[in-house]
């Protein structure tokens, strides 16, 4: 492992799944796992081919109810491409004889790099070495190129390649019980003697899909079409140290593409126009360049290479081409079928990362919301209320995709889900709009989609809101936190917990901070929303008393996660760890023994805590204060140590903000958090869940961590903002970021010095801003600040 090559050696079956994972290559619009293209999709390969914004949904039949799931869809496999020796078996890793196995992910240059050489007995050995890219420049390109050596021995080699649309989704084992066939109507064809193709369509959403290979070698190609694939063979002739090529070139396009009009005819017309692989290469990596020139990230160790493999894959999820598509923030990147590949409030993770680097895809994934306003407003009528209710996940139209039935695969059974009532996914997107405008100084979508999202959300937490006499405050009854374990109080007849501290609180922060932006909004604006909405004044009345009268459970001094979480039960921390070791899901193994989570004080992740990842002290003392309640440091400390001694860290989201929340204040026990959120994925620590998909929020957590959370990186009141804290561990780091129209601004931490450059433009100086002083730094100009002990 160094800080741009990510490395894999020798083959490990076991291991296969977490591999393909992490040795995806994708570019924004469509991804491919790792697989070895000589395997098919068995119990130790899952080769998956990814489209963003691609989903079908299907019924099935579980435990005696008709289920209704929407995925991302598996689409055919452009990988296959087996070989073996005239005669012979076919030659794959699980039953040939491997001398030696690589697998290296150059991450400089977005290209998989595959070394294996075969002992074939009698003294023979056939090297194999393949080259595969997902091109970042044209989106709709991929390309393998493989390298056949005889080191010993004159022969033949067949090659079969292939185009695979037989292909389901079988990725997850839990959902093997739901109808993955989502694919129908594949057909075959030879476009020319050296192109095939493959189109399709999925089931229900009737996305049509055409996929165009081109094969080039020395040797002529024949071209057969079996059910559901296209392949083409060829035979080569290998003398000894001699190597032969073979290169496969591969073009996607589906029926959502602008400015196509069919997308077989656009695939066959672009992998006919394409160039040979050096070519492509070439362009390819000069499209990396300038990715990582954007994206610039200098961080010493090996915390620096898990960043940079993380920033990879951030990037092969979220690039520029994102930007052109109607797709959101999918939690598991393009990388495998888990979460069926919806979109959660993970992009509270990730925008804030997107904006100082990438805004045009943050707004992209904004509008991604915004065109689905009109279903998450229709959802909030379904049960009553004004305003916009999002969906907890969401796919494809904007709808409720939450399955109904999740399985426990420890106990077998299937079980009721309720996180649909995470209402607190609104919040966080009221959050995104708001922090992509301040770093991006877009106020033309402030004004514009931005204000009615935010008008939206402010009005269904106001109407949900609930005025209780004894309290005298304002509640929010029915609803799930992030912790996720908890989903109703014990014995209650209906779902759902009163007063979730952190759904409250932001609640008050969406009120008050879309009071701000009407009151910002210039006349002629703010009268079309108002005509468009029917806002009057009596609602922002409203808005403004509940903004200060939700009420925020306490107990025992400190914040309680909900109304009664003090009641609770203690659990045995000490005895469940004994009795299982790995206790992250705590919720499984209760569940299991016939009990429940909903009886104890136990946490999947962070809930009240992530008030600490989203706020800085000083503003979330100040949104308390609003509340009517004293937050100070020592309550906030008793309640960061309260929660920390009760949570169980069963989503890899809850190390990074843990290690955010001990960072901000100081804590010496920051630094092991913040080593599981680097850990997460490429160590696997919730147990084989990588195999199916990585954990994207988690992974531009960590980015976002070094970027915002040591340096106390504040975009506001158009100045950035920066209360930098001494982590012993990391005290030298450094990135690049663009704000507000200046590319490339640099910023360097050293211990006990900032340093601040901003290249040369026509743009106005950054107004930087310290706990103890302001500077201004002029466009051209490197300023270099000492920080107090």
């Amino acid at each position: 492992m160094t800080h741009w090559i990510w490395e894999y050696d020798g083959y490990l079956p076991a291991e296969e799944r977490l591999r393909e994972s992490l040795c995806t290559l994708g570019n924004g619009y469509f991804a491919t796992r790792g697989a070895l293209p000589e395997c098919d999709a068995d119990d130790v390969h899952y080769p998956g081919t990814y489209a963003a914004g691609c989903y079908n949904r299907l019924t099935s039949e579980v435990a005696g109810r008709q289920v209704e799931n929407e995925d991302m869809v598996n689409l055919p496999n452009w990988l296959p491409l087996r070989f073996r020796v005239r005669g012979e078996q076919w030659l794959v890793p699980d039953t040939a004889a491997v001398l030696e196995h690589r697998q290296l992910v150059h991450l400089s240059s977005g290209m998989l790099e595959r070394m294996t050489r075969y002992d074939l007995g009698k003294g023979r050995t056939l090297a194999v070495r393949q080259l595969r890219i997902v091109h970042m420049a044209d989106p709709h390109l991929a390309a393998l190129r493989t390298e056949f050596t005889a080191e010993d021995f004159s022969g033949e080699v067949d090659v079969e390649a292939a185009l695979d649309g037989a292909v389901t989704n079988a990725g997850v084992a839990r959902y093997r019980e739901l109808d993955g066939r989502h694919l129908t109507h594949v057909h075959t064809g030879t476009a020319t003697p050296d192109t095939v193709w493959l189109r399709c369509r999925t089931r229900m959403s009737d996305i049509r899909v055409g996929m165009a290979a081109r094969l080039t070698t020395d040797e002529p190609a024949s071209n057969t079409h079996a059910s559901e694939c296209a392949v083409q063979r060829v035979r080569l002739r290998l003398t000894p140290d001699r190597t032969v090529t073979v290169d496969k070139t591969v073009a996607l396009h589906t029926s959502r593409d602008p400015a196509i009009s069919d997308p077989l005819r656009a695939a066959i017309d672009r992998v006919s126009g394409a160039p040979g692989f050096d070519d492509l290469l070439e362009s390819h990596l000069t499209a990396w360049d300038q990715l990582w020139r954007r994206a610039e990230l200098d961080v010493p160790g090996d915390a620096g290479a898990i960043l940079r493999l993380h920033l990879f894959h951030v990037l092969q999820t979220l690039s520029p081409h994102t930007a052109d598509l109607d797709a959101g923030v999918p939690a598991r990147g393009l990388h495998g079928e888990a979460y069926r590949g919806h979109v959660f409030w993970d992009e509270l993770f990730v925008l804030p990362y997107l904006n100082l680097h990438f805004p045009e895809v943050s707004r992209a994934l904004l509008h991604y919301r915004h065109r689905r306003l009109g279903q998450a407003r229709a959802a909030a009528r379904r049960i009553g209320r004004q305003g916009a209710l999002y969906p907890w996940q969401s796919g494809s139209d904007g709808r409720e995709e939450t399955q109904q039935l999740h399985l426990n695969p420890r106990s077998g059974r299937w079980l009721p889900d309720h996180t649909h009532l995470q209402h607190h996914v609104g919040s966080a997107i009221a959050y995104n709009v708001w922090q992509y405008c301040e770093a991006s100084g877009d106020a033309e979508f402030l004004h514009t989609k931005g204000a009615e999202m935010l008008l939206q959300i402010a009005r269904f937490w106001a109407d949900s809101a609930t005025y209780d006499d004894r309290l005298g405050r304002h509640r929010i009854r029915g609803v799930v936190g992030p912790d996720e374990y908890h989903d109703a109080c014990p014995g209650a007849s209906q779902p759902g917990l009163d007063d979730n501290a952190y759904t409250n609180v932001t609640a008050a922060w969406v009120l008050t901070r879309t009071l701000d932006v009407l009151d910002d909004l210039p006349e002629p604006r703010r009268r079309e929303l108002v005509e468009r909405t029917g806002l009057d004044g009596g609602e922002l009345e409203r808005w403004q008393d509940v903004s200060r009268t939700l009420h925020v459970p306490f107990h025992d001094d400190v914040v309680s996660q909900f109304a009664g979480y003090g009641d609770l039960a203690e659990l045995d921390w000490d005895g469940y760890r004994e009795r299982y070791g790995d206790i992250r899901r705590l919720d499984r193994i209760l569940e299991a023994e016939g009990d429940t989570v909903n009886r104890y004080q136990a946490s999947k992740q962070a809930d009240v805590l992530m008030l600490g990842y989203l706020f800085s002290p000083a503003e979330l003392q100040g949104l308390f204060h609003r509340l009517g309640h004293r937050l100070d440091e020592d309550t906030w400390r008793r309640t960061v140590d309260y929660y920390l001694a009760r949570t169980s860290h069963g989503s890899t989201l809850s190390g990074l903000v843990h290690g955010w929340v001990l960072a901000r204040a100081r804590r010496a026990e920051a630094w092991t958090f913040c080593q599981e959120a680097l850990k997460g994925d490429i160590a696997d620590l919730q147990g084989g869940t990588t195999g199916e998909g990585i954990h994207l929020g988690a992974m531009a957590g960590t980015l976002d961590l070094v970027q915002r959370g040591l340096t106390g990186l504040e975009t506001r009141r158009g100045a950035l903002w920066l209360d930098p804290v001494p982590l012993p561990e990391l005290s030298s780091y450094g990135f690049a970021l663009q704000y507000q129209g200046h590319w490339g601004v640099r910023l360097r931490m050293e211990r006990g010095s900032l340093e601040i450059a901003v290249p040369s433009s026509g743009r106005s100086p950054i107004d930087i801003r310290l706990p103890d002083r302001s500077v201004s730094v002029q466009p051209g100009e490197t300023c270099r600040l000492l920080l107090p002990d």
